[in-house]
């Protein structure tokens, strides 16, 4: 048994300066696996594809030593790690999506304040709308989930001219910014938000964080953007409160998702929905291929490869 091939999601003749050694194979989540998942040691889990469709060879894989996904979230391949051996490190997309999610969430902000979706409504119907909108200047942004996408948002904001960002993770810290409060402070911070950005992974802990009791401190007006995961979100309780027109949301992410052409967020008051397009853009390719390329040297160099988030049989870190 050959144990040294290494699945990728993008063709290996792409990539520019992958190391030498393994045999690379091309799997894009295919019916067809292209080789023995039992000689796989080095796992590149398809990227935005239907739920299970990278959870599939992995029961089968039994000498992978990595796993690595292409999103900056695991919860998508989590179910399937009980099947790996143990000590395998799952590695997630740390520096690949920040950029991009950090963009459209300021383009989220952007045009939830402004208005733009009711302009674009206008104009496909040829009428002149004006009106008076709110702007981002002297606002205060809470956001929920502060590491590397949560920084390169806030960096993104400071010339916005706002009042205050407050930050929130699971434990607190200090940054260069300043302080990072941890999630039991997050009651107190709420009320003062005049929008509440969600960037925190999904997590046991964080599924339905924004429930009745998150919605109901938030100050009338607010705004609320996903651009997490949309089990954050608990989706009756938001569209109680979006249908008593007391606070907007742009969501980048939904519960469930895709979102069913029936669903009541379709038709809900002061929503801009987005079809989770925070990662795909002309930004994630060369970004991607130059995490596999320095996670692929550490492996073949027997380092310890970056962005670990878990390691079977030892829990996350």
């Amino acid at each position: 048994m050959n144990a040294a091939d290494v699945w990728l999601p993008i063709p290996p003749d792409e990539i520019e300066g992958l190391p030498e050694g393994p045999h690379y194979r091309f799997w894009d989540g295919g019916e067809e696996f292209p080789a023995d998942p039992a000689d796989c040691v080095f796992y590149v889990v398809p990227y935005m594809k239907p739920a299970g469709v990278g959870v599939r060879p992995m029961p089968l894989m039994r000498s992978v030593r990595v796993v690595q996904t292409l999103s900056a979230g695991t919860d998508h391949v989590e179910p399937g790690l009980r099947h790996l051996p143990a000590g395998v490190r799952l590695c997630n997309a740390r520096g690949v999506h920040e950029a991009s999610t950090a963009e459209l969430t300021l383009a989220l902000i952007l045009a939830s304040l402004r208005g733009v979706p009711d302009f674009v409504r206008a104009q496909d119907k040829g009428e002149w709308r004006g009106g008076f909108r709110p702007a981002l200047a002297d606002k205060n942004v809470l956001i929920v989930g502060y590491g590397s996408i949560g920084a390169a948002i806030e960096d993104r904001l400071v010339p916005f001219e706002l009042a205050r960002v407050a930050r929130v993770a699971r434990s607190a810290r200090t940054t260069e910014r300043g302080p990072v409060h941890p999630l039991t402070e997050l009651p107190a911070l709420l009320p003062e938000a005049d929008v509440v950005v969600l960037s925190t992974p999904l997590t046991e802990t964080t599924r339905h964080l924004v429930d009745a009791g998150f919605l109901a401190r938030m100050k009338d007006g607010a705004l609320l953007v996903n651009v997490a995961r949309g089990g954050v979100v608990d989706t009756k309780a938001l569209l109680t409160e979006l249908e008593s027109g007391r606070i907007t949301t742009a969501l980048d992410v939904t519960d469930p998702e895709p979102l069913p052409s029936d669903h009541p967020l379709w038709r809900a008051p002061g929503v801009l929905v987005t079809p989770h397009v925070g990662g795909p853009t002309s930004a994630f390719r060369p970004r991607a291929e130059r995490l596999l390329v320095n996670q692929l040297r550490r492996h073949l160099n027997q380092e310890e490869p970056g962005n670990v988030v878990l390691v079977t049989g030892a829990g996350e870190l």
